[in-house]
């Protein structure tokens, strides 16, 4: 099925590229988070002349991430988890659990804005990306500790 991106879709392509995938990816994934539309001649004529009010949206998203990295500035996290035999923990740190600790500190972050690639399964001190918008990241750090 061939659609145009409304979005930047990491590891699919940018904002008004035209591109293939599978039916299903589209349907279930891609149109109902209003990332795509399909490829017709009618969408294609309306996307380029809706252009300049996306590019217009997609700047005022950006300045807005911009300030919202800086009220956060130099965030600093400590999760207390419990440990057994030689320090190992019983459980992980996930980006859910680092959301709510920012969610206590008075940060509303949504939990897809935390980069982590896998879940934090030791003890020790991690720096972690929040993207706030394609273009805008956060360094967070997180203190990972014995309770």
């Amino acid at each position: 099925m061939e659609i145009i991106l409304l979005d930047s879709v990491p590891k699919l392509g940018d904002r008004g590229q035209t591109v293939k995938v599978k039916s299903g990816y589209a349907r279930n994934y891609l149109f109902p988070r209003k990332l795509a539309l399909p490829a017709t001649e009618g969408n294609k004529r309306v996307f380029l002349e809706s252009g300049r009010a996306l590019a217009k949206r997609d700047i005022e998203a950006a300045q807005a991430a911009r300030d919202r990295a800086a009220k956060l500035g130099e965030l600093r996290v400590s999760m207390a988890v419990q440990v057994g035999d030689e320090d190992k923990m019983y459980g992980s740190v996930t980006s859910l659990d680092i959301v709510r600790k920012l969610k206590e500190q008075g940060h509303e972050i949504d939990r897809r804005e935390v980069l982590l690639e896998e879940p934090i399964k030791a003890l020790g001190e991690y720096v972690i990306d929040l993207r706030l918008h394609r273009d805008v990241s956060v360094p967070v750090n997180v203190q990972v500790v014995k309770e």
